[in-house]
């Protein structure tokens, strides 16, 4: 028994030296995948920032993020053009315009809108909001090229030159018609009997300088007419835009033929294009 003791001594010394072996070749293969993982950790670090991630790309995600963003943020923050008008309407307003009705429809085929009436003090100088409100277009939406019936409001800039309606002119900057020929139909709907106390014209497919009543149409009767600004009914129109009386009054006694005023109107995609 002792024989097999001492015969056994070496064999377990070789076993030892054996297990330190393998001891530093698992410590060896410990610290390689440790620096696998910090250099895959390192990756993906870069990766969530360039990707705007949270946490450790929070700071790589502002600068990798910035240049798109910083431009969007700098469009938005231009105040000398019109908040979500693109370019190409932006060039259609005049330079010596002080005052735009923007309308921004809420969808293409959307009845449903917001105006908004912007002043400024001379050209390349801020745009200030001075209105804003609830209002209708037409009630199947929009259209570039609009045509007797359609039931879309037209999609353009467009001057304001002349107002009128069936109630006396309260106090209005732009020449006021009053006639009772404004009277909407008997055989309109009772909710629309007072659509037309007071209107502004838009000058689509008209003559500017007459009543918003005058039938001619220069672009012939196929592409429709009589597209005004008129008091709301509570749902969209034949293509004029709508809103409450209060608001129309107040367009009244705020446009001013002098301030060259233009109205900007479409669903929000096309006039952010």
């Amino acid at each position: 028994m002792e024989g097999m003791g001492i015969s056994g001594a070496p064999h377990a010394r070789r076993t030892g030296r054996g297990r330190g072996a393998e001891g530093q070749q698992a410590v060896r293969r410990g610290l390689v995948r440790a620096a696998v993982a910090g250099f895959a950790a390192s990756a993906l670090a870069l990766g969530l920032a360039g990707c705007g991630g949270d946490g450790a790309g929070k700071g790589g995600a502002r600068g990798g993020g910035s240049e798109s963003g910083g431009k969007a943020r700098a469009a938005a923050a231009d105040r000398t053009k019109l908040p979500d008008v693109r370019s190409g309407f932006q060039r259609k307003i005049p330079a010596n315009t002080r005052q735009v009705v923007a309308v921004y429809g809420e969808g293409v085929d959307s009845a449903d809108a917001t105006v908004r009436l912007y002043t400024r003090k001379a050209a390349g100088k801020d745009w200030r909001r001075k209105g804003s409100w609830a209002a209708h277009n037409g009630k199947k939406g929009w259209t570039r090229h609009h045509h007797q019936g359609d039931k879309r409001s037209p999609v353009g800039v467009f001057t304001l030159s002349d107002a009128g309606g069936v109630l006396a002119d309260p106090g209005a900057k732009l020449p006021y018609s009053r006639s009772a020929a404004f009277t909407p139909p008997a055989y309109w709907p009772k909710k629309t009997r007072h659509d037309f106390d007071h209107v502004i014209a838009i000058d689509y497919n008209r003559v500017k300088g007459r009543s918003p009543l005058d039938p001619t149409r220069p672009m012939g009767q196929s592409r429709g007419g009589d597209i005004w600004l008129h008091l709301d009914h509570g749902s969209g129109t034949s293509g004029c835009v709508s809103l409450r009386g209060s608001a129309v009054v107040e367009l009244l006694r705020t446009l001013d033929p002098k301030q060259h005023p233009r109205i900007v109107m479409g669903d929000r995609a096309a006039l952010a294009g």
